[in-house]
């Protein structure tokens, strides 16, 4: 079993989603994004900050990150996520769009 953050954009909630679940159910430990309940400008900067800040600590605490690739966008949040893994040794698994 292997703990994995999994990263992508926000805009691509549902697949995310699903593919969390089809991950967990081969026996991984996954931790996901919190997803927002309102819109991001609804968000205080400490509240987006403090978001931010936990999913690099699981990403810091995982295995491995699952970098949710649909329509082939990886964005600028994400393109972060996967840099920091690389400097933490972590393995990234691309999940493609099939």
């Amino acid at each position: 079993m292997k703990i994995i953050t999994v990263c992508g954009s926000l805009k691509y909630k549902e697949e995310i989603m699903k593919i969390t679940e089809e991950m967990a159910l081969k026996g991984n430990c996954m931790l996901s994004i919190v997803y927002p309940t309102k819109k991001l400008d609804e968000y205080k900067k400490e509240e987006i900050d403090l978001l931010r800040e936990l999913h690099k600590e699981r990403i810091r605490i995982s295995d491995a990150i699952l970098v949710v690739n649909i329509d082939n966008y990886i964005g600028p949040q994400t393109q972060k996520e996967i840099e920091l893994a690389e400097s933490l040794n972590k393995e990234i698994i691309y999940y493609n769009e099939k």
